[in-house]
């Protein structure tokens, strides 16, 4: 007997649904993968990355964990992430955030979390050096959506200076890095107009966060 049988009835509804609207999907995505697109974005299960933007099994290239972080030590990401770009030939890289995440709350708290502060280190130190600039907006819920929007644009950096991409850049190799935020409360997802495509643009961003 199955477990969990419940779940194994929605995937046949599921398949059921996806043959009649796409007759023959299943066999044609056995067959290719080809996204344009790589999603970095946060594990919480009310952000469902190809949902969000509509995009169907194979069309969306997707890695997920807590807070949505770039580590350079993280072998796990930089694996995804030079597949996607040196095999799949993605053309756009997007780190997704998103308002309200547990993960930032967890680093703005002066207390121990556990395992957890080990991984969320980087966004502790994200929040330490903007906390004059936080402490000025009117309450903690401001503070928490700015500091994931902070977020977004240091993983964009870093995603931007990773071997991966600086190499996919030197061989003019078409990659674009965008940073989105999405918020679970409206459905919504915005451009925080903190896309890289060059060097150039990256180092003004890096000037642009620094200044924050």
């Amino acid at each position: 007997m199955k477990t969990l049988p419940e779940l194994f009835q929605k995937n046949e509804e599921w398949r059921r649904d996806i043959e009649l609207d796409n007759p023959g999907f299943f066999k044609t995505l056995e067959n290719q993968q080809s996204p344009r697109f790589l999603w970095i974005g946060c594990a919480d299960s009310r952000v469902p990355a190809n949902q969000i933007v509509g995009l169907l099994p194979g069309e969306l290239f997707v890695h997920r964990n807590v807070a949505n972080l770039v580590n350079h030590t993280d072998l796990n990401l930089l694996s995804v992430l030079q597949f996607a770009v040196d095999v799949l030939k993605v053309e756009h890289i997007m780190v997704v955030g998103h308002y309200g995440c547990g993960g930032v709350r967890a680093a703005m708290e002066d207390q121990p979390h556990g395992l957890i502060d080990n991984w969320l280190r980087q966004v502790r130190e994200l929040y330490l050096r903007n906390r004059k600039a936080l402490a000025e907006l009117s309450d903690d819920g401001a503070r928490l959506d700015r500091l994931c929007e902070l977020n977004v644009a240091r993983q964009v950096i870093n995603v931007a200076n990773t071997t991966v991409v600086q190499e996919a850049w030197r061989r003019e190799q078409p990659l674009s890095i965008h940073g989105w935020i999405y918020s679970i409360a409206n459905g919504k997802l915005s451009d925080l107009d903190l896309g890289v495509q060059t060097n150039q643009e990256l180092r003004d961003l890096e000037a642009d966060s620094y200044q924050d």
